[in-house]
């Protein structure tokens, strides 16, 4: 919080002093206090601009002032008189003057004065009205007027007198051409005055005519080009030139205070730190230097050499020609990208070497210098993040006042156009880095350090503590209890996702983190996430029954190494699913990749990235959409701007779904749509997946299919790449690592212990068929894997036959991949797993299902001839039909665990879903993975409370309603900082994200919009009330001394426990008024509590956009309670710098992005509770507003503690 503003008091008082002596008015008047019926004679004393006032006449030291410059002053009506009071005084009151001063700004109210006499208010309200300098202020305007219609007539002087140049250049040549004919005249004359020498001389009236006629032809020529310089200075045109040059000359000043400042910045900072980096005890490394200061020292050299030449161009004015230097700027302006695209990671070097005792005090040396004016380094270097904005503005009001005709037009609007794509560029690199910033800050903060969060395209999904149980043999769980401490204590980790990787953390003493040995990096690729545990399984039974189902399992499979299971409690069931949710995405979406990836390179001969060039939808801007030039998580460039039903589009495409683009969806989509809306896409693309999903996708994905037959597999010495595909999608590829190893790729379906899971090989090299035993799943009781690897024409073929497969042209991947899920699906079946059973193995082989809802009977099982054309046109369909059935399912399986939400406030929503999903389960050829899937999401939507353990505010209200009171002395700081940091966590939990769209806390009715924002609100006031009407209510020194150390001291265990929303509540309560202003109170404050204050107060303090509070934010691991207000102000600075539609009516969805960034970030303080007991004693003593003290009351009960002292 920041202090009360400092004056010089001495200097006041001796202006006082002159007021009382020789002030312009003098005299008693009577002043409206803040109560609305209540009003106080003083004594008030008017000195030039300065009001004062006084308690008598005779009072030395005065009671206040008010500074008049820039105000008003108007008589005001007299005020309604409630009382029925005698009729004499309520006239009386009537016939006094009333008038009010108003101040030219807000948040300062208005000055209501009254007097006996009018004439006396009328001269009262003439002194003031001098004294707010207005005539000063109106007589500056029209010598401004004066000033520009001057220099409108000296411009026009000079356009005339350039004309008037060039007129007489025309005039000499005229001049010339008579005079060449007057000598030929003359000639001519010569030879005939023999014949007229008798003529006489002409007559003296002809030569005064003659003059009389030339004075006429001057004047009438003077005459009309004054007409044609007046009239040109009040043309449009005139006025727009003028305009233009002002401009100019705007920007040539502003342009030479920007070189002003990147030179201060490279010669007071930069070059002196670079000269004490070389010196034997170094404050900073060459290194961080370069780190801070990045390429500013070329910046300032580009912007001299173009100041010069603007410079030079206003020495030739009006003549003003800028275009070729912007020309000359344009192709330089591209070092601003080095710059901005690690401006964010320049402030954190810095302020990590500012943790430095001698680099900070060495700075504060160059701060002081005089040229910085009092400006910090970050602010210079913050300066060079706007000038490219600030170039654009000036060539666009420049453009505004250049005629289409004028010969700079098409050169400006070029430098605009390149300036703007170069601006678009660096915020989508901006954008960009805010990821890389992140992954960065937890990079640091692991001691072995992590190479793979350096790579870009690593992008954070979501952090917090898990308990990893300890394993034995076989994967088997020991047979622990949730409740040890030991295992709470030992086994408590931080884990951090992202979307190629999984992290596993223990955190030491000092706050850092280090790595597990094994298993604390896990490549998603190489995982497979076990949600529920088979129901055949007894020691899965054993687990969940002991840890009361909030275990979940990843299964790693690395290619090198031999498999291992992890093993993770979450605090709750919520989290259980949320953490589940963001895995599984993860893990489908690299999935997914690898799928299309192979699909594309084995069937198509086309990749990937070469697939989405080459659909022009997802990259190249239309009229419905704008792409950015960053990419998403799926190597797809994020959408900046675009219609609803390209969103929609993009979300139920099934070629890749992007888990930044469904959270922002998720998070925002009500802003521009509704739920309905969304539920309805869904459900067509389920339904109609080839009516409803993009032509192109469909061609793409069956891209060049009828040239597949004769196609080989790609060369057996080729390196494959193994993957591994969990549920959803049931599809799954693996490519081996070598010529002679076979990997397995396993789609593991724990349903049932005869199933098994589904492994579909390819195999490298004719000698090697059998399963390499570290590409093997993870050994799971009961669990059979089905191998394929001998191909599909029969199980009983000899090894010649694999070998003559190898030779000849075999069936392509995609089709044998296809026809392999069919069998999974014919397996898979209760009915037709009995078939299996009972029937010999040379009987598998007659039979091959090929079932979709919409296949003919007669083909939903193949002879050995193989597949015609209309069985192929069946599997395609199948395989759209699935890939759809996942997609949707993965969109409401993260919908309905991370946004529940949604489904509590809107049963209609709720219903519609389980219509749909029972319409799934309903599906004949649903895999046993989307059938489980769809079960789990069923059962999720159904639990009302979905075993809400949490605690709620009313709960706590009602608990501490029948407990007795305590008092503050009873109570330990540790009690206090405790149950504070669980209100206010509870409270902060219970903000539903949906009040943080559209700035509903700053409207009217923002008590019905965002009640819980508003509760927040409040709960924050009556704590900070709380703690300052507990120091008040001590009438000792001592005592209050000793209430304001210990509430540092719960302010610092807040901190500690991340609470810094509460630290916040009790610095801003002693930062108040009422509090700071007692001098004897906090003389007796120890120096460790004041220091100890002072750094709390740094920690959460507001400068610069609470810098500090958010690097401390990003160090620390949930559970934690941000200051919530901090939220809120980037959000309306986001809602209120950008609208959420284009003009042409498109979704802003870089705003979307934007505020879903912020969202989520709430969400991960939210989600992650603290282990703290109720204590309700506590509680109720802090929720007990009859312990609270007005703000009035206080600042009059401390005047009463410690009175003002005398002048």
């Amino acid at each position: 919080m920041q202090k009360s503003v400092r004056y010089n008091e001495g200097h006041a008082l001796y202006l006082a002093f002159l007021a009382r002596k020789e002030g312009t008015k003098r005299g008693f008047l009577s002043k409206k206090t803040a109560e609305a019926s209540r009003w106080h004679e003083k004594w008030f004393a008017l000195y030039q601009n300065v009001l004062f006032y006084f308690e008598g006449e005779q009072s030395c030291r005065p009671a206040g002032m008010y500074l008049l410059e820039g105000c008003s002053c108007e008589r005001t009506p007299a005020p309604p008189r409630a009382g029925a009071g005698p009729g004499g005084v309520r006239d009386a009151l009537d016939k006094q003057y009333y008038f009010t001063v108003l101040f030219g700004h807000e948040g300062q109210k208005p000055l209501e004065l009254r007097c006996e006499e009018e004439q006396d208010g009328k001269e009262w309200m003439e002194a003031i009205h001098q004294a707010s300098y207005a005539d000063i202020l109106i007589e500056r305007e029209v010598l401004m007027q004066k000033y520009i219609h001057l220099v409108q007539i000296v411009e026009t002087e000079k356009i005339a007198a350039n004309q008037l140049r060039h007129q007489l250049e025309d005039q000499d040549t005229e001049i010339e051409r008579l005079k060449s004919e007057i000598i030929a005249l003359n000639k001519t004359k010569e030879r005939m005055r023999p014949y007229q020498s008798n003529q006489e001389d002409e007559d003296p009236d002809i030569k005064k005519i003659k003059k009389v006629q030339s004075f006429m032809r001057g004047w009438l020529c003077r005459r009309k080009w004054k007409t044609i310089v007046q009239d040109y200075i009040c043309s449009p045109h005139a006025e727009s030139m003028r305009k233009r040059n002002q401009i100019v000359f705007t920007m040539v000043e502003a342009e030479s205070e920007y070189v002003h400042q990147l030179y201060i910045l490279v010669n007071g900072f930069l070059r002196p730190l670079r000269m004490a980096a070389s010196s034997k005890k170094p404050p900073i490394s060459h290194d961080d230097v370069s780190s801070i200061f990045l390429n500013s020292e070329t910046i300032m050299f580009l912007h001299e050499i173009f100041h010069q030449g603007l410079k030079a161009r206003i020495a030739n004015w009006p003549t003003l020609i800028l275009a070729d230097l912007f020309d000359i700027l344009l192709p330089m302006l591209n070092i601003y990208q080095e710059f901005v695209r690690n401006h964010q990671y320049s402030l954190q070097v810095l302020a990590n070497c500012k943790q430095n005792r001698d680099f900070d005090k060495l700075l504060k040396q160059y701060e002081a210098n005089p040229a910085c004016e009092g400006r910090m380094l970050e602010t210079f270097l913050t300066y060079p993040m706007f000038q490219i904005p600030r170039y654009i503005i000036t060539l666009h009001e420049l453009l505004a006042h250049t005629p289409h005709e004028h010969v700079e037009r098409k050169s400006l609007e070029f430098a605009k156009s390149k300036l703007e794509e170069l601006s678009r560029v660096m915020h989508d690199e901006v954008s960009d880095t805010e990821n890389i910033r992140k992954n960065l800050a937890i990079e640091r903060m692991i001691v072995e350090g992590c190479d793979i969060l350096l790579d870009t395209s690593q992008t954070f999904i979501r952090q917090g503590s898990l308990i990893q149980v300890p394993s034995v043999e076989r994967g088997k769980l020991s047979k622990v209890r949730l409740g040890s401490l030991s295992l709470k204590k030992e086994g408590e980790r931080q884990c951090f996702l992202f979307t190629k990787h999984f992290l596993i953390c223990t955190r030491s003493s000092g706050g850092k983190l280090h790595l597990l040995k094994t298993g604390g990096v896990l490549s998603l690729i190489d995982c497979t996430l076990i949600e529920e545990p088979d129901a055949s399984d007894d020691d899965s039974k054993g687990s969940g029954q002991v840890f009361g189902h909030l275990d979940f399992k990843i299964v790693v499979e690395p290619p090198d190494a031999a498999a291992f299971t992890v093993v993770l409690l979450a605090p709750s069931r919520q989290e259980k699913a949320a953490w589940m949710s963001d895995i599984s995405q993860c893990v489908d979406n690299i999935r997914c990749n690898g799928l299309m990836t192979v699909v594309f390179e084995e069937n198509s001969k086309v990749t990937v990235p070469h697939m989405i060039k080459s659909d022009a939808r997802l990259h190249k801007d239309d009229t419905d959409i704008c792409f950015s030039k960053t990419l998403n998580s799926c190597k797809v460039p994020q959408i900046r701007y675009a219609s609803v039903e390209r969103l929609l589009e993009r979300l139920t495409d099934l070629r890749f779904l992007s888990i930044d683009f469904l959270n922002t969806f998720l998070h925002t989509y009500r802003i521009f749509t509704t739920a309905a809306v969304v539920l309805g896409k869904l459900s067509d693309i389920y339904k109609r997946p080839f009516t409803s999903i993009p032509v192109r996708s469909l061609e793409l994905f069956f891209a060049t299919s009828q040239n597949n037959r004769g196609e080989h597999l790609v060369d057996g010495k080729s390196p494959r790449l193994c993957r591994k595909f969990s549920s959803p999608p049931p599809l799954a590829v693996s490519r081996t690592s070598s010529p002679v190893r076979a990997r397995k790729l396993s789609l593991t379906s724990p349903l049932n212990s005869k199933i098994g899971a589904l492994d579909l090989t390819t195999s490298s090299s004719p000698t090697t068929t059998t399963q390499s035993p570290a590409a093997s799943p993870p050994p799971h009781t009961g669990q059979i894997p089905l191998d394929l690897s001998r191909g599909l024409s029969s199980p009983e073929q000899s090894p010649g036959s694999v070998e003559e497969n190898v030779d000849n042209p075999r069936m392509d991947l995609c089709n044998k991949l296809k026809r392999s899920i069919q069998k999974a699906v014919l397996e898979s079946a209760p009915a037709d797993r009995a078939g299996v059973e009972s029937s010999p193995a040379a009987d598998t082989t007659e039979l091959s299902p090929c079932r979709s809802p919409s296949t003919p009977r007669h083909l939903r099982y193949r002879q050995p001839g193989g597949f015609n054309n209309t069985e192929r046109t069946c599997d395609k369909e199948f395989i759209i039909r699935r890939t759809a059935t996942n997609r949707v399912l993965n969109v409401l399986r993260h919908w309905v665990s991370k946004h529940a939400q949604d489904f509590e406030l809107n049963n209609e929503l709720k219903m519609n879903v389980l219509n749909l999903l029972e319409e799934v389960l309903r599906d004949p050829d649903l895999l046993p993975q989307e059938r489980k899937a769809t079960a789990n999401i069923l059962r999720a939507l159904s639990q009302d409370d979905q075993d809400d353990i949490h605690l709620k505010l009313e709960d706590i209200i009602q608990m501490t309603d029948c407990m007795k009171a305590e008092c503050f002395q009873s109570l330990s700081a540790m009690e206090l900082a405790e149950q504070i940091t669980l209100l206010d966590h509870v409270i902060f939990r219970s903000i539903p994200y949906e009040e943080f769209l559209g700035q509903g806390w700053m409207k009217l009715d923002k008590n019905e919009r965002t009640p819980y924002i508003m509760k927040t609100s409040q709960h924050f006031n009556d704590m900070s009330n709380l703690v300052a009407s507990q120091i008040m209510n001590y009438a000792d020194v001592s005592s209050r001394a000793n209430a304001i150390e210990k509430w540092v001291a719960v302010a610092d265990i807040c901190r500690c426990l991340h609470n810094y929303n509460g630290v916040l509540e009790i610095t801003s309560a002693l930062n108040r008024s009422a509090i700071y202003r007692l001098k004897k109170t906090w003389a007796k404050v120890s120096k460790q509590t004041k220091a100890l204050m002072d750094k709390l107060q740094k920690t959460v303090s507001s400068e610069g956009r609470f810098k500090n509070l958010r690097e401390t934010l990003k160090n620390c691991n949930p559970p934690a309670v941000p200051y919530l207000g901090m939220y809120l102000t980037d959000l309306a600075f986001i809602e209120e710098g950008t609208p959420n539609f284009t003009e042409e009516g498109l979704v802003n969805f870089s705003k979307m992005r934007m505020i879903s960034h912020i969202i989520r970030e709430i969400r991960q303080f939210q989600q992650t509770s603290y282990r703290i007991d109720h204590q309700p004693k506590v509680t109720q003593y802090l929720l007990d507003k009859d312990l609270i003290i007005d703000e009035d009351t206080l600042y009059e009960l401390s005047l009463k503690i410690e009175p003002r002292l005398p002048a």
